[in-house]
C-alpha cells in the first residue's frame, strides 16, 4: 500500500521559514517525479515545486522562486520543501504528490498517481 506522509507544517510569522517533509512508502520512489502542491481556501490547487525522478532541473512556480527549495533523498524515500521568506499569501494546505516516470519536473494535479494527506501552513503578520 502506497503512502505519502507530510510533516513540518505549522504557524509562522511572515518572513520566517518552514521545512516540509514527505515520507513515501510502498512505491519505488526513485521512479517517481515528486511535487508539492498547495491549496488556499477558495482557490484551486496549484503546483508549487517539482523535482524529477531522473537527473534534471527542478521547477518552481514564479511566486516562490528564490524562496523555496525542493530536494529529494532517494535513499530515504523522502522529498522536502524548504520555505524561506514566507509571505501571507503562502498560507495554504500543502500536499506532496507523486507521478510515475513523470516527464520533466512538473505535472498536473489530475495526472498525479499518489497524494499525501496535506499539511497546513499558516503565515501570520
Amino acid at each position: 500500500q502506497v503512502a505519502l506522509v507530510e510533516s513540518g507544517g505549522g504557524l509562522v510569522q511572515a518572513g520566517g521559514s518552514l521545512r516540509l517533509s514527505c515520507a513515501a512508502s510502498g512505491l519505488t520512489f526513485s521512479r517517481y517525479t515528486m511535487g508539492w502542491f498547495r491549496q488556499a481556501p477558495g482557490k484551486e490547487r496549484e503546483f508549487v515545486a517539482g523535482i524529477p525522478w531522473s537527473d534534471g532541473p527542478t521547477y518552481y512556480t514564479d511566486s516562490v522562486k528564490g524562496r523555496f527549495t525542493i530536494s529529494r533523498d532517494n535513499a530515504k524515500n523522502t522529498v522536502a520543501l524548504q520555505m524561506n521568506s514566507l509571505k501571507l499569501e503562502d498560507t495554504a494546505v500543502y500536499y506532496c504528490a507523486a507521478k510515475f516516470y513523470g516527464g520533466g519536473s512538473t505535472f498536473s494535479a489530475a495526472s498525479a498517481n499518489y497524494w499525501g494527506q496535506g499539511t497546513q501552513v499558516t503565515i501570520s503578520s
